[in-house]
């Protein structure tokens, strides 16, 4: 299973779309996870033509994309159970990857999912893999946009940034 991630799209209707390599990579995944920060539901509707859509809200995101998709989930693809937070609360003093493990404390899952920083990380920590797919609009203090892409393979799943120059 290729499962498209991505995170802080932070996009108006004002906005043109997405990046093309996004929508080019994503068009040949099984799903979207979006860590929130959609900012406008026409996202949504947008990553909808490409694959199946989940998703949780974010700190920019309104009440309608919060009652619709919640603020923290997990999510099972090909048994592995997949953690999703936008990664601004619960507040720890490491960090936003420090409040993605705060919040699925205590639960069993194979990954944790999250945005808010704007920053791509991967890392093993223990058994759980922390993935930040990074921004693929906003990329703020970091040299490429990026997103992310993870394969699901044998019981084993694996994770890895796009990284890209143009937000086009």
């Amino acid at each position: 299973m290729k499962v498209g991630v991505v995170s802080d799209t932070h996009l108006s209707s004002r906005a043109k779309g997405l990046p093309s390599v996004l929508m080019e990579e994503f068009s040949k995944v099984d799903i979207i996870l979006h860590l929130g920060d959609w900012v406008s539901l026409e996202i949504y509707d947008l990553l909808t033509e490409l694959a199946p859509v989940e998703g949780i809200a974010g700190n920019n995101d309104g009440g309608e994309i919060i009652k619709r998709f919640g603020e923290r989930k997990i999510v099972t693809l090909e048994g592995k159970r997949i953690g999703m937070i936008h990664g601004h609360a619960p507040y720890s003093r490491k960090g936003t990857d420090g409040n993605a493990l705060l919040a699925f404390e205590g639960e069993q899952v194979d990954c944790i999912l999250f945005g808010h920083s704007h920053q791509p990380l991967l890392r093993q920590e223990g058994d759980i893999l922390l993935f930040n797919p990074g921004s693929p609009t906003d990329k703020r203090r970091e040299k490429q946009y990026s997103f992310g892409l993870i394969d699901i393979e044998e019981g084993k799943i694996s994770a890895r940034h796009i990284f890209y120059d143009s937000k086009e």
